[in-house]
């Protein structure tokens, strides 16, 4: 199995009864997104837009919507992909297995002498201009593949190819002459630009859109350094990564449509906002202007597109695929390491959960945390891993059989052992991730450690028991140990660290009462955290920022250490600097509903 073309996945998901066909006309404002997301939340099929608005290009989303598709596609190469990933750590695989080397050898670009997408140049304004949030700045790409290579070491073996938003037209942005680059911290697309800038020259940049499954894919997949994007889409695609060059651009020869263009040093623009992953709008920032070039599609060209927004989406199903391909390769990488997960519904980098090791005293009676707090470090100091706001780490050896996905039995381990005189490690002036606007500014914020080994120190409670509590508190039991408490609205820092300290006073002396509650979470609704899991996860860890949002019943500081004899508090109020949340537009999820009636060409499947 082998796509050559983005048209031969669609015929082939239609062909075995995963992909609808919107056959009305759908508007891109809007509308496109509504109805991706409406599928999507269903457990849909990949959508086929035949007819969009002001646009003579079809559009087809979802192509990822689930894990079991996203299997399906890559059906014939998965195992393949995972036997040449061992051979990473155990070359001496090669010799059992010869083929793989055959195999191997699709990780080679192929320079062709003609190139379809090459068929006939456009302009940015005939493009599918998809807007998929109300408040977004303007149209965006959200599958692009931007190619670069190195200045200083131009050509295909030092290149990136990388997914990074695209907007196409809004703000300040000149239509059909300049477009929006947004890319965030540890991206290989940054260390090219950093060079071009220092040689004081422009840095060529490719937009890829569409293209075989295998393109779009490799463009999301964290490969370890040096190793090729397009290699890697050549050996999960089954076939050779095609390109010419044209103008000094490298141009896929598999794309539906690229654009061509150049980034100059200095020159920034206002990009967004953009409905982002995180469940929240990322707000208006100065990001690199790219210069368009030229804007080329092949004959019969179809654009791909998803939409991002409160987790899970389909970009759940990327990470999900990325776990099947790459396995444990962190948990190889970082000595002692046995477990991690980057827990999706809470945005993922807001959020890991781990498992280590804890051997570096096994004569002592009495485990403390050492080995894993050795391994926390590797964990903030591994690529994109050093993104993580908040990472709970624990000891194997304390419970064999635990495991990060199962988060419940995961957070009562931890809740049960937790000494938070102890066991809170924090960094306070730090990176975090572009997209959390729960720092103080953009890519700056906190981080927290709770690493925790040991025997049980108390059961956690499965009610409220006879807890005294102000009686302006909505209280309602999140899981085993965590309460959600409503409290008044957050509008200023004075007020806020006014209100916790009352709230911190007023539980000072219910010591037996607290001890199996070590964990209060301050919310705007204990309702809807305590209704889910994901709910649960979405609100405390995207809406604080460790640093600034941790307090403590009886804390105290010795020695630079910051701890609490009783209950942590994480204050996860809605904050006057946080991002606006993604809300839906009801006019037009009334047209979606339509599509779903009888006759509408999503009948049955929404």
């Amino acid at each position: 199995m082998s796509y050559s073309s983005l048209k031969d996945c669609i015929e082939d998901l239609e062909k075995n009864g995963q992909l609808v066909r919107i056959k009305e006309e759908v508007d891109p404002n809007l509308e496109m997104a509504a109805i991706h997301l409406r599928v999507f939340e269903k457990g849909g099929p990949a959508v086929y837009f035949e007819k969009v608005k002001g646009c003579k290009f079809p559009a087809v989303s979802n192509l990822f919507g689930t894990l079991e598709r996203s299997k399906f596609l890559f059906r014939d190469t998965l195992e393949t992909v995972r036997q040449l990933a061992a051979l990473k750590d155990n070359p001496l695989l090669a010799l059992k297995h010869p083929l793989l080397a055959l195999k191997a050898g699709k990780s080679r670009p192929l320079k062709t002498s003609s190139n379809p997408v090459l068929w006939q140049e456009t302009t940015i304004d005939q493009l599918p201009l998809i807007k998929c949030w109300p408040d977004d700045g303007g149209a965006f790409i959200t599958l692009p593949q931007v190619y670069t290579e190195d200045p200083d070491e131009p050509g295909l073996t030092r290149s990136n190819l990388g997914m990074y938003r695209i907007q196409l037209n809004g703000n300040d942005y000149l239509l059909n002459k300049e477009i929006g680059l947004h890319y965030q911290l540890h991206r290989g697309i940054g260390v090219h630009q950093t060079k071009a800038n220092a040689l004081g020259q422009p840095l060529k940049v490719s937009i890829f859109i569409g293209g075989p499954p295998s393109h779009s894919f490799s463009a999301v997949m964290p490969l370890p350094e040096g190793m090729s994007e397009l290699g890697f889409a050549g050996v999960l695609g089954n076939r050779r990564f095609r390109y010419t060059i044209k103008d000094g651009y490298t141009i896929s020869s598999d794309a539906d449509f690229v654009i061509t263009g150049e980034v100059f040093p200095g020159n920034n623009k206002p990009e967004g906002p953009f409905g982002d992953h995180l469940g929240y709008y990322s707000l208006t920032h100065d990001f690199p202007v790219m210069k368009v070039h030229q804007v080329w599609h092949r004959k019969n060209a179809i654009w791909p597109f998803t939409v991002v927004g409160r987790p899970p989406q389909e970009d759940t199903a990327f990470g999900a695929l990325i776990h099947e391909i790459a396995g444990d390769q962190l948990t190889r990488q970082i000595p002692g390491l046995q477990e991690v997960n980057a827990v999706d519904a809470a945005g993922v980098h807001p959020l890991l959960l781990a498992i280590g090791s804890e051997r570096y005293t096994p004569y002592i009676k009495d485990r403390i945390p050492q080995e894993i707090l050795t391994i926390s470090n590797h964990i903030l100091g591994f690529g994109q891993m050093s993104l993580a706001k908040y990472l709970f780490i624990c000891a194997r050896e304390d419970n064999p059989a635990l495991s990060t996905k199962d988060i419940p039995a995961y957070f009562k381990h931890i809740l049960e052992r937790v000494d938070w005189t102890r066991d809170l490690h924090f960094q306070t002036r730090t990176s975090i991730d572009t997209l959390d606007y729960s720092g103080n500014g953009l890519n700056s914020g906190s981080k927290v450690v709770i690493a925790v080994a040991g025997e049980k120190k108390r059961e956690v409670q499965t009610n409220l028991n006879t807890l005294s509590l102000p009686s302006n508190l909505n209280v309602r039991l999140v899981m085993p140990g965590i309460l959600a408490l409503k409290g008044t609205s957050y509008t200023n820092n004075a007020n806020a660290e006014k209100e916790i300290a009352q709230l911190c006073s007023s539980l000072a002396g219910q010591e037996n009462q607290l001890k199996g509650l070590p964990l209060l979470i301050l919310c705007d609704d204990s309702d809807f955290v305590s209704h889910s899991l994901n709910n649960f996860l979405w609100v405390t860890f995207t809406r604080s920022n460790p640093a600034n949002d941790i307090y403590g019943v009886n804390a105290f500081t010795e020695y630079k250490h910051w701890g609490c004899k009783g209950p942590l508090i994480i204050d996860a109020r809605i904050k006057p600097h946080h991002a606006p949340l993604l809300l839906k537009n009801e006019e037009i999820e009334k047209r979606v509903d339509k599509l779903g009636e009888k006759g509408g060409s999503l009948f049955g499947v929404i």
